[in-house]
């Protein structure tokens, strides 16, 4: 069967994310919009995926609990998992390999946890941003080991993506997907960078804003729609 999916949205714990951006209302839009599956991926975060999934659980939606990882290259990669458990236990080990910056609010802007009732639950103190000490040469074995898959995010941005940092993808590196931001460049940069004709290609919104969730257009096809499938679809 087809399930349509967007497999990278912010919530307001993100600091770039918009107060809207709330566990409910991104659930709720998704539904709206008609997507089968989403992820919550937070910057160096996972902090919000338990309301979003108790609330995908009440909706209909299946909410993966994920992170936007902010590498040592200042490289975004996409990190999702089978279980809140898994996505806390690496959420806990991200936490201990990232720069402590207290956050400005006032700047950056807030970085909130919210419940299911989409109630202000804490805040994050240290800015999420930037660079952890992961590297993007083996996140995705070090996410593996946690029960997800690791993806490298929109690589056809010119900033914050393995190929504007890196120029090419290492194979060594292991990804068996990577992420596009806009599907009509999928030709083009399949045709400078050969190893994506052998990788799963996926599109996401990236959304920080409820406006900037897009209508379902890609999907994936399984057989039946659990997170488990759809990370090792990813992963294979």
């Amino acid at each position: 069967m087809k399930y349509y999916y967007d497999l990278h949205l912010h919530s307001c714990l993100s600091p770039c994310g918009d107060m809207d951006m709330t566990p409910n209302n991104i659930v709720n839009m998704a539904k709206l919009l008609g997507f089968d599956v989403i992820a919550l991926t937070d910057h160096n975060s996972s902090l919000n995926c338990e309301a979003a999934m108790r609330i995908g659980e009440e909706a209909g939606i299946l909410v993966i609990p994920g992170m936007e990882l902010t590498t040592s290259e200042d490289i975004h990669a996409v990190c999702l998992f089978p279980t809140l458990e898994k996505a806390l236990e690496w959420n806990r080990y991200v936490d201990d390999n990232r720069v402590k910056i207290r956050n400005r609010a006032e700047i950056y802007g807030r970085q909130v946890i919210m419940n299911e009732n989409d109630e202000e639950t804490g805040e994050v103190e240290h800015l999420l941003i930037p660079a952890t000490n992961i590297s993007i040469m083996n996140v995705r074995s070090l996410v593996k080991q946690f029960g997800g898959v690791c993806m490298p995010a929109h690589i056809d941005r010119d900033s914050l993506s393995i190929l504007s940092v890196l120029g090419e993808i290492d194979e060594s590196c292991g990804f068996t997907t990577a992420e596009l931001a806009d599907k009509s460049r999928e030709d083009e940069l399949k045709q400078a960078h050969p190893i994506l004709n052998n990788m799963k290609i996926v599109t996401d919104s990236d959304a920080h804003y409820l406006e900037n969730m897009r209508d379902p257009s890609e999907y994936i096809e399984l057989d039946e729609l659990t997170r488990e499938k759809v990370i090792e679809y990813l992963d294979s």
